[in-house]
């Protein structure tokens, strides 16, 4: 029995990892790839989700990236030219293979799988209400209720849904989502959490950090900018404005904590600002230089 709700938790998490990737071959491997270099934003569980045309393929597991995806056979399943990942380390839901994300649902408009790297504050009160109005929660994650408020939405395309539900949250969020045309990809309107475009070749890949990118051999274009979606399709990378503009607030643990020191956020080398800080920080404590 729950003696406590699964969303009070306010200890100092690890930030989790997404990657998305459209148009090739190798989708699913490239993810792998990806989700290996942020492998450092969540060690409890990942998992990867591709669309090879016809069917979505899924592959979950608790622990490391390299105990499950570098099998071949394992591989060989995440059929398709598209997909998204995801590395875990729990800040809402505890770690059962239930809370794995990307989490997966079939619309009235096919397959939909979302992966989510943040913290929704407004998540208890949304998922009492989706509970009232009669949704089944199949996780304790704050993720699932963007997933219900798109269920509940008015209808319309994927993208359409995926607006109206992220308009209801608050909070701090990057998402990389999957449906059988696109790879969408979401930041929530202060930009607390990162989220990078990047191209490889004529392909374009979405990450939390560039380091994803370097690994597979892309290149960095953009960071994705705060209050942004980005949609990735077969006619090419189209950007929509979904939230009203407000101050940036990228959260300072990125450069102090979260993100791999040769990733490169907001413009500004993790490495390099991380030495900034401590020049600033003997400064201000009087140390004296050696």
């Amino acid at each position: 029995m729950l003696t406590t709700h699964p969303f009070d938790d306010d200890k100092l998490r690890e930030e989790c990892g997404v990657f998305g990737i459209y148009g090739n071959p190798q989708a699913g491997a490239i993810t792998a790839l990806g989700l290996h270099a942020l492998q450092h934003r969540g060690q409890e569980a990942a998992g990867i989700v591709s669309f090879d045309g016809g069917r979505f393929h899924l592959q979950h597991t608790l622990g490391l990236v390299g105990d499950h995806f570098s099998s071949e056979a394992i591989i060989a399943k995440l059929k398709g030219a598209s997909a998204i990942g995801h590395v875990r380390y729990a800040t809402t839901g505890d770690t059962s293979i239930r809370n794995v994300q990307p989490l997966y649902a079939d619309f009235e408009f096919g397959g939909f799988a979302l992966a989510h790297n943040g913290n929704l504050t407004n998540a208890q009160v949304l998922r009492r209400q989706l509970v009232r109005r009669g949704c089944l929660f199949q996780s304790s994650t704050d993720t699932e209720v963007i997933v219900h408020l798109m269920a509940t939405a008015r209808g319309g395309s994927p993208v359409d849904r995926l607006i109206e539900a992220v308009r209801q949250v608050e909070g701090a969020f990057s998402l990389v989502a999957l449906t059988s045309k696109e790879v969408i990809g979401v930041r929530d309107a202060l930009g607390v959490r990162p989220l990078v475009l990047g191209k490889l070749g004529d392909i374009h890949l979405l990450a939390s950090e560039t380091c994803a990118f370097d690994i597979v051999g892309a290149e960095y274009v953009r960071d994705v900018e705060p209050g942004e979606m980005i949609v990735i399709d077969a006619e090419g990378v189209h950007s929509l404005r979904p939230f009203q503009p407000q101050q940036r607030r990228l959260c300072i643990f990125e450069y102090i904590y979260f993100a791999r020191p040769d990733s490169v956020m907001e413009g500004t080398s993790v490495y390099q600002a991380r030495q900034r800080i401590g020049r600033e920080l003997a400064r201000e404590a009087g140390v004296p230089p050696m």
